[in-house]
């Protein structure tokens, strides 16, 4: 870990993620995202961590969180395993692929193209009415879950955005699969690609455990707490709830777009988002 990472951890505490963990798991457990969207600028805010290293202890929050809304709604049958797996292998593979491609991509343009994109899908979430179940699993339906799987890794190690802002809206969107089992099965996603992404940070010094077991810890209850709740939304609220979180996802990325890029002090690496998370 560098001097100024030490530096800024030493200052956080872990009570000080206690608040930020019960955010997250409310979130987790309602739209099937990691909660990196609040842990991440919850630590810098509120734990005074710097930008990567509040996104490897993150990471490593992210996982006791979704695997505590992933049994909640498994408990119910709200997990489609089948599609877990095809979105697990391509979401692993894009975190990898993205956390390198972090070098040379635009990212002003790639944020230009991602916040289009999740805003049209806001809309088109909204104007879908009831769903229903999803037909039999083909080949080339498990071919488009990877690719899915792929793209939603790529931008959670691209813009430190978790995947599930992008694997639930596809799922119901294209098909078909209600917002509830969409939710479960992101989050069973979000498990082991939150492992991954975490064994690469430790490696390289990148997460403060204590503070990411004390988000983990309040992160948990308020999992389940949201999880049992979205279990209760009809599809129509399910689906305009979570359009508003895509708007909200979205605003914060054109903020980025008007920051100044920081330069690296000469000890520090460049940033690194090695995360599936949010």
């Amino acid at each position: 870990m560098t001097e100024r990472a030490d530096t800024e951890a030493h200052r956080a505490t872990p009570a000080s993620g206690l608040l930020v963990g019960a955010i997250a798991g409310l979130l987790s457990g309602l739209f099937g995202v990691g909660g990196g969207i609040i842990i991440v600028p919850g630590l810098m805010a509120l734990a005074g961590m710097e930008r990567r290293l509040a996104h490897g202890t993150s990471l490593a929050a992210t996982f006791p969180i979704a695997l505590a809304s992933a049994l909640t709604f498994a408990a119910s049958g709200k997990v489609d395993w089948p599609i877990v797996a095809a979105l697990a292998i391509g979401s692993i593979v894009g975190a990898i692929a993205g956390t390198q491609l972090l070098q040379i991509i635009n990212k002003r343009a790639l944020v230009i193209i991602f916040v289009t994109t999740i805003l049209l899908t806001a809309v088109r979430l909204v104007l879908t009415g009831e769903t229903t179940s999803r037909g039999d699993l083909t080949v080339s339906m498990f071919a488009a879950l990877v690719g899915i799987g792929l793209l939603a890794g790529t931008l959670a190690g691209l813009l430190g955005i978790g995947g599930g802002v992008v694997m639930v809206p596809a799922m119901v969107v294209l098909f078909s699969i209600d917002p509830v089992t969409a939710k479960g099965t992101s989050v069973a996603v979000i498990v082991p690609t939150s492992i991954v992404g975490t064994l690469r940070n430790r490696k390289k010094a990148n997460a403060d455990i204590p503070i990411a077991a004390a988000v983990g810890a309040a992160g948990v209850v308020f999992a389940v707490i949201g999880s049992l709740i979205s279990k209760s939304l009809s599809d129509t609220v399910a689906n305009t709830m979570f359009a508003v979180l895509l708007v909200i996802v979205a605003l914060l990325q054109i903020r980025t777009l008007f920051q100044p890029e920081r330069t690296p002090d000469a000890t520090l690496a460049p940033e690194s988002t090695d995360d599936g998370e949010s």
